[in-house]
């Protein structure tokens, strides 16, 4: 899941990029309102997170412009005031929740995937594939019963190949899935953790590779 975290307090932002990221959420940052904006024209966030309080261009208009955007992201919005009228005031704005200040970094984690999952409302909360069970909450993988020593990236790979439901997945937006923008777009690091998510899956294989357009996952694919 790709998401843009904007906070102007640059320690936050640092906080939050790290709990997401140690949670296998790719993170993006930025620091005001315009970043924010460019960001999203050129990236396909699942969610934002977005400070209300932010210098220049205001979270409130921030939120407006992303909700009104096709297709738009989920929005968290994040506030210092915790108070019923202002989170009312946030929701009408189009933002899809709302967290106070100060948060348990879990609580916005389990918000930030509860709203990654809204947009494919058929796809269950766990993923099975044949004998393979993706669990994105609990940052679980089996096969067969027996759990997957995965990390972050190839968990995070597995987790969009499930979620594609047989859909060919391209390389590039894999990259995009669960990768984030440090990451050099021309370099071999799909394949490789593809590669090494194939080994750790084990036999028969899972992971059908279509030629010059991407990758599949199958109840049983061959390689």
């Amino acid at each position: 899941m790709r998401v843009l975290v904007v906070e102007d307090e640059a320690e936050l932002a640092r906080y939050v990029a790290q709990g997401l990221r140690q949670a296998g959420l790719a993170v993006d940052l930025a620091a005001d309102g315009e970043t924010a904006l460019d960001k999203t024209l050129a990236t396909a966030y699942d969610v934002v997170v977005l400070d209300r309080g932010l210098p220049g261009i205001s979270g409130d208009t921030v939120c407006r412009e992303l909700t009104a955007a096709s297709p738009a992201p989920k929005v968290l919005m994040l506030t210092a005031r915790g108070d019923l009228s202002a989170r009312v005031a946030g929701l009408s704005l189009g933002a899809d929740d709302y967290l106070p200040k100060p948060f348990a970094m879990a609580e916005l984690i389990a918000r930030i995937r509860a709203l990654g999952r809204r947009p494919a409302a058929v796809l269950p909360a766990v993923l099975t594939i044949g004998e393979l069970v993706v669990d994105p909450t609990r940052f679980e993988a089996t096969r067969s019963g027996a759990p997957l020593p995965l990390n972050r990236k190839e968990f995070g790979v597995l987790e969009t190949l499930a979620a594609a439901d047989g859909r060919v997945v391209s390389a590039e937006e894999l990259l995009e899935r669960v990768w984030d923008e440090e990451t050099d777009p021309f370099s071999n690091i799909v394949r490789v953790t593809v590669m090494n998510l194939r080994r750790k899956l084990g036999e028969p294989p899972l992971i059908e590779t279509v030629v010059g357009v991407g990758y599949r996952l199958t109840a049983g694919a061959e390689a």
